[in-house]
């Protein structure tokens, strides 16, 4: 692991693949090297960088110190350092709340492209309702951490159920390392109950947003809102696709990214 450092002296380490463009990969609430391990044979061109995000395995002072309103802002942050650490301009790869962090990184950072598979925005009439975070923040606190990542794969990644959840668990490459993740789950999906989405997106670069038919409603609606606001970008859907889009169909998936990458 290669490693670089934030401006407040926290450590960021991360995984570097080939000798490409560097391809910055950025996970959502899961763990992040697991998740991108189908996605890596089909981006053979470029240079995949896997980060691992601050509170997913690496020690922060401050981690514990990192409200829900600061939660976006520190993501941002580390991705503009590792955006300065590599060679040339990347591309910013994100999933979830981790496309969520490459706009918004995007924003203030020098990058080729942003390829965001259904950022982490709720829409304004279901963010008003969800209650996600309250949830698994009361099962972490009575000490159930895996029904509390549970209730998170069962409303994000799989809405419409999945039959013999417990079967397909233990065939799911992250389970049960996500499990240890939960409090930090917690907070980001606190941080995207709070987050409003602007009426336009300061961002320069050309950005693919991408989303999928099989996903929840909430978060096509939110890729749709997510493309309107930015003033350079392409929308993609696939279908038969859910949110776990870039490790289910990651050759769909490339070959789009692909191809707008060499526009």
């Amino acid at each position: 692991m290669a490693t670089t450092h934030s401006v407040d002296s926290s450590e960021i380490a991360y995984e570097r693949h080939g000798d490409g463009q560097p391809l910055l990969c950025l996970h959502g609430g899961m763990a992040p090297r697991q998740y991108w391990r189908p996605v890596l044979p089909h981006f053979r061109e470029y240079a995949p960088v896997i980060p691992q995000r601050p509170g997913f395995g690496t020690c922060l002072d401050n981690m514990a110190e990192t409200s829900a309103e600061g939660v976006l802002d520190r993501e941002a942050q580390y991705v503009r350092t590792l955006v300065d650490a590599v060679d040339g301009e990347p591309v910013l790869f994100g999933h979830s709340f981790g496309a969520l962090t490459a706009i918004e990184a995007a924003t203030e950072a020098a990058v080729d492209a942003v390829i965001a598979y259904e950022p982490a925005v709720l829409p304004e009439g279901y963010r008003q309702q969800a209650d996600l975070a309250d949830r698994m923040a009361t099962l972490v606190d009575d000490g159930e951490r895996e029904e509390a990542v549970k209730r998170y794969i069962e409303q994000v990644l799989h809405p419409d159920g999945i039959d013999e959840f417990d079967a397909w668990l233990s065939e799911w490459p992250v389970w049960p390392d996500c499990v240890e993740l939960a409090e930090e789950v917690v907070r980001m999906n606190r941080a995207v109950e709070q987050y409003r989405l602007p009426e336009t997106l300061d961002v320069e670069s050309p950005v693919l947003v991408l989303t999928g038919t099989n996903g929840p409603e909430f978060l096509r609606e939110s890729a749709r809102d997510v493309h309107e606001a930015l003033p350079h970008s392409r929308l993609v859907e696939f279908d038969g696709v859910s949110h776990s889009g870039p490790g289910e169909a990651p050759d769909r998936i490339a070959a789009a990214a692909d191809a707008f990458l060499q526009r």
